[in-house]
């Protein structure tokens, strides 16, 4: 049975109860009965109604009584009589003027008088015109009106749609009370609503709680308290929900687990990020594109997970044929010290082009060659290179070669200064009369003499 059904039931009830035969006017009218002129047609109006089901005709017959004098008592059974036929042709509208012209006029029995007010609520609601139904269901309320448990509910309901909401919170509690633990998620999500926009966010933490004990697999719920989370400010907290979310497998779109690795990396565990977004690449629920494989590669180099990089970088390279790419793999080979094949990819990120800093590329493949000592392809790199860095490169490899010079020049000096030392000797012994001298001394001389041309010749190749 719809909602209109039951209003036009209960109301049509009312005002039979109102002003049908028999029924006590109020008080404010002393006249009990109608004229003979007015009865007659007044009740042929009511068969036309009641008898026939002919509202049309009974209203035509009424519109004659309306248009003549007429007593309180007459006025009285003239609009309820009217209601009735404005509510059989679902005139709700016009049979609430109907009423609230006899509860005004104090045509309606002081025993009555609630049940009118609970039906003009009740058609004020029907017709989205919340305000008199507020006004009249309120009116009814403090009278001493009881309401049932779908009465509270459409109470919260109208306030929650005028926004007024904390007058709706004490009717959708007293709501879910009356429904217990197993009430309808409607009224647990009309709660967490208002409690979210009244700042009750104990309250509301506690029904979602509940409601992940009923239902641990629900999404929305864990995504609620992630929201509430973020609407505080505390990422770390969000980031644990949405992490139990993707361990418990609640999580299964590309955008709720991208947004769990994306978590990962701006708390700083990067290869964990990693690890999740490698497992669900592999398993198709998250695309394999060159993006994606970007991301993947970023991760693993800044968890220094070189090795890990390297298929995902060599992947995403051969996809779009990507200089940077290629060069990013240059870089993991020189971090694992494969110069060669550091070079064979810095090459090819040259050749591949698109490269903003071509100038990085050709130090780093200086650096694979220095290291390989091929200094003069080193040299030939950090030349191409034509940059800053590539000229401190060359400067480091010149006083490198300098010093190594030095060295040898230092190296040849001192075995000079061993020969002087020698020399030194010899004429020593000479002059206290040594008769047998050691051999050197005999070559001392020439020997002397060909250091210090040695040491002579260095010096001037520096």
């Amino acid at each position: 049975m719809s909602f209109k059904t039951v209003l036009r039931n209960a109301a049509a009830g009312i005002a039979v109860l109102a002003i049908g035969a028999g029924s006590a006017m109020a008080q404010t009218c002393e006249i009990t009965e109608l004229s003979s002129a007015v009865g007659e047609k007044y009740l042929l109006a009511q068969n036309e109604l009641v008898v026939n089901d002919n509202p049309a005709a009974a209203s035509a017959g009424l519109a004659g009584l309306r248009s003549q004098p007429l007593n309180c008592y007459e006025e009285g059974a003239v609009l309820g009589l009217s209601a009735q036929i404005k509510l059989a042709q679902e005139d709700y509208l016009g049979a609430a003027v109907d009423l609230r012209t006899s509860l005004d006029k104090g045509y309606i029995p002081v025993g009555e008088r609630g049940k009118t007010l609970k039906a003009l609520s009740q058609i004020y609601f029907a017709e989205n015109q919340y305000d008199d139904g507020l006004r009249f269901m309120n009116e009814w309320i403090a009278s001493g009106g009881q309401p049932s448990r779908d009465e509270k509910w459409t109470l919260a309901t109208v306030y929650a749609l005028q926004d007024k909401y904390r007058e709706a919170v004490p009717w959708a509690e007293q709501v879910l009370a009356a429904d217990g633990a197993n009430a309808d998620r409607s009224v647990y999500d009309m709660l967490i609503y208002l409690y979210s926009q009244t700042g009750q966010l104990g309250k509301k933490a506690a029904l979602l709680e509940r409601l992940i004990e009923r239902d641990p697999g629900d999404k929305k719920l864990w995504q609620a308290i992630a929201g509430d989370y973020f609407q505080a400010d505390d990422q770390r907290r969000a980031f644990e929900v949405q992490k139990t979310m993707y361990l418990a497998g609640i999580l299964s779109e590309e955008t709720e687990i991208m947004q769990v690795v994306n978590f990962y990396n701006s708390f700083d565990v990067p290869y964990a990020a990693a690890r999740i977004l490698e497992k669900e690449l592999n398993a198709g629920r998250i695309t394999r594109s060159f993006e994606r494989l970007e991301l993947l590669a970023q991760l693993y180099q800044v968890a220094r997970e070189h090795e890990k990089a390297i298929p995902v970088l060599t992947e995403a390279a051969r996809m779009n044929n990507s200089g940077d790419m290629y060069l990013r793999l240059g870089r993991s080979y020189l971090d694992l010290k494969e110069w060669e094949k550091a070079e064979e990819a810095l090459t090819s990120a040259l050749n591949a082009g698109g490269l903003k800093d071509r100038g990085l590329a050709w130090t780093q493949i200086g650096q694979t060659r220095y290291e390989r000592d091929d200094r003069a392809g080193a040299r030939e790199a950090f030349g191409k290179a034509n940059d800053r860095t590539g000229r401190s490169w060359l400067a480091f490899m010149d006083s490198e070669e300098r010093t190594a010079k030095a060295r040898v020049v230092e190296v040849a000096d001192n075995a000079r200064r061993e020969i002087v030392t020698e020399q030194e000797a010899c004429k020593t012994l000479t002059i206290i009369g040594g008769e047998n001298l050691p051999e050197g001394c005999a070559t001392v001389e020439e020997r002397l003499a060909e250091a210090t041309a040695k040491v002579q010749e260095l010096q001037e190749a520096l």
